[in-house]
């Protein structure tokens, strides 16, 4: 950790943690020691990356350097940084996060493209996004359509709080948050889109993941406690009720098998213009579908 025994005078810069901070990850195995350590800097020092290498002769205080020790011990037990520094960027956006929603990822963000890409940004539209969790799809979705009347919606309680934070703190006000269970409660309006990154990953598969997923995120946002396809086969079963006709669907799919076994859940009468769409590393991650 972070002794005077290394450094006598007690003065620590930015330049002294960056090696250090590198030099401590590549000891604890991690895969990207340098990005690590510049996270945890920027987070406490509130800054950019290239602000930090501008300020890399700064001293930390005391309490800089006690919250930094707080961070890396936690980072060590592969708790996901995301939810040690309670950010976690999406599509241009900074959003609180805690470990009631699940972490955005990159991959996602193939679903607001892809969308934008079916439907112009100038469009008056609606959209409903299920699971919305962070709210980051609705977010990222609200300040790129502005004329877009946007609604996510989420079982959890504790969801929707941090999804009505982000709103807020980003001043997106054409999307509100509801708590609703897509299985239990029903869903009065009609919508011109629907979009969601439901729970996807197979209950056999859990076991499986790294520690910083499985360990730390929200089991109810990453699996459906069965085979990776119960969201599917409801959007699939109520979609001519939620969505108008000629509206779309975009979802996100797994790896493997799963993006194929979730489309053919759509290949029938209610549905067209039905495809795969990869993403960045040429995997299927996206379900676009059409209602008749």
């Amino acid at each position: 950790m972070i002794t005077a025994a290394r450094n006598p005078q007690n003065i620590w810069r930015v330049i002294d943690l960056l090696k250090w901070g590198e030099q401590y990850f590549t000891d604890n195995s991690f895969d990207n020691p340098r990005k690590e350590i510049e996270i945890f800097l920027q987070g406490i020092l509130e800054c950019s990356r290239v602000e930090l290498y501008l300020r890399f002769e700064e001293p930390l205080t005391n309490n800089q350097r006690e919250k930094l020790r707080e961070w890396v011990k936690r980072r060590k037990n592969r708790e996901p940084i995301q939810y040690i520094t309670g950010k976690a960027g999406f599509y241009n956006l900074i959003l609180e996060v805690t470990q009631d929603v699940l972490i955005p990822r990159p991959e996602s963000e193939r679903l607001v493209e892809i969308l934008i890409e079916t439907i112009s940004k100038k469009a008056n539209i609606s959209i409903l996004d299920i699971g919305t969790g962070s709210g980051c799809l609705a977010l990222a979705l609200g300040k790129e359509i502005p004329k877009a009347n946007i609604t996510g919606i989420d079982k959890s309680s504790k969801a929707i709080k941090i999804a009505k934070l982000n709103a807020k703190k980003l001043k997106i006000d054409n999307v509100k948050f509801l708590q609703l269970d897509l299985f239990e409660d029903s869903i009065m309006e009609k919508y011109d889109i629907l979009i969601s990154n439901p729970p996807y990953i197979p209950k056999n598969e859990i076991e499986s993941l790294m520690p910083d997923v499985k360990d730390f995120e929200p089991l109810s946002a990453l699996t459906d406690s069965a085979d990776g396809l119960t969201f599917y086969h409801k959007i699939s079963e109520i979609s001519s009720i939620l969505v108008n006709s000629h509206g779309w669907l975009f979802l996100e799919v797994g790896l493997g098998e799963h993006p194929n076994k979730a489309m053919n859940l759509f290949a029938n009468e209610k549905f067209k213009n039905i495809e795969l769409i990869q993403d960045y590393n040429g995997d299927d991650r996206v379900l676009k579908a059409q209602v008749v």
